[in-house]
């Protein structure tokens, strides 16, 4: 089959051929027809997440067809479209997983990361960790669901309880993939969306006013109001003490991203009266559920720029440079 391996970090991606892979006990395998291209990916060929298996196929926003059960499967038949998201495996024994908090694990397995992905034309995953893809979505618009709609919605669920009040301002700084699913989900539940974006990115501004948010500038700007709840999701560390200003008194900020640059050294009183800070450490099979299911509710559109699997080198290098509108997704 076709893939786009990685052999090392900070090394463009090598177009190889290798063996399909046959799924194991409680595995499928998978023709992948879709793969969102993620900041994660990003921050895996750079070598921030300094962990993974290598070689590698990158990429977990996967929509597949099943075209092989493995032994011990029972949830899905073959030629049904299913998603893979980032996690990919637990043990189901941890304290975390007996608790219910199985996004934390302690010894969970990554889709592409520890366990290739889908930058190839068929892959292998977990059944306990796929999910049916709600009608309505063709294979490339779903894709960017799998994980920045559900990082976005998992961080938008941290910040609900400060977001019942009188308001319910919520600011977004960066507002890329997750960022334009979670304002669609933020203005169904009644939100009012402030955008922050890099400075002078009019662009940017100009597509999060187009899906609704009350106000778009800089992240190096004021917002006109005070806002309730602040999610982040680039990965830029000056960004909790700018959110933290902008909060009313007993705010929230969410850091939905997996990796973020050092958080410069801020004045308490900017956190005092109640402030908080919290992170989102992957999602949980019933966050995934809620989600798809509430998707075709509201209805989340997302926006995607189709590419050929053969330039996915070019996908990470548009991410990087904020060159995308949306999302880039791979298609084999």
């Amino acid at each position: 089959m076709a893939a786009m391996l990685l052999e090392q970090a900070g090394q463009p991606l090598r177009s190889a051929t290798l063996p399909v892979p046959a799924p194991g006990p409680g595995q499928i395998l998978l023709k992948v027809l879709a793969c969102g291209v993620c900041r994660t990916d990003l921050h895996i060929y750079d070598g921030e997440l300094d962990h993974p298996k290598l070689p590698l196929v990158l990429g977990h926003e996967i929509v597949g067809r099943v075209e092989a059960l493995g032994p011990d499967t029972s949830g899905f038949e073959e030629g049904m479209r299913v998603g893979v998201p980032w996690l990919g495996y637990t043990d189901g024994t941890c304290r975390y997983c007996r608790e219910g908090h199985e996004n934390l694990c302690d010894e969970p397995k990554f889709t592409g990361y520890q366990i290739d992905g889908g930058y190839a034309a068929y892959t292998v995953a977990d059944e306990r960790y796929c999910f049916a893809i709600p009608d309505g979505y063709s294979d490339a618009e779903a894709a960017p669901l799998l994980c920045a709609g559900l990082i976005g919605y998992r961080s938008f669920k941290m910040a609900e309880d400060a977001l019942q009040g009188e308001t319910k301002r919520l600011g977004i700084y960066g507002f890329g993939a997750a960022a334009h699913i979670v304002a669609q989900v933020a203005r169904y539940q009644g939100c009012a969306v402030y955008a922050f974006t890099s400075p002078g990115d009019t662009q940017a501004q100009d597509f999060a006013r187009s899906l609704g948010a009350v106000w778009a500038g800089g992240s190096d700007e004021e917002a006109p109001d005070e806002l309730d709840a602040a999610l982040i999701f680039a990965p830029v560390g000056s960004l909790i003490p700018a959110a933290l200003k902008a909060l009313r008194k007993g705010g929230v900020v969410v850091c939905g991203g997996i990796h973020m640059s050092e958080i410069p050294a801020f004045s308490y009183d900017i956190l005092w009266e109640e402030r908080e800070i919290r992170s989102v450490a992957n999602l949980t099979r019933d966050d995934a559920r809620e989600f798809l299911a509430l998707a075709p509710e509201v209805p989340v559109r997302t926006t995607v720029v189709p590419m050929k699997l053969s330039e996915a080198n070019e996908a990470l290098t548009r991410l990087r440079e904020g060159a995308l509108t949306g999302a880039a997704v791979l298609i084999p």
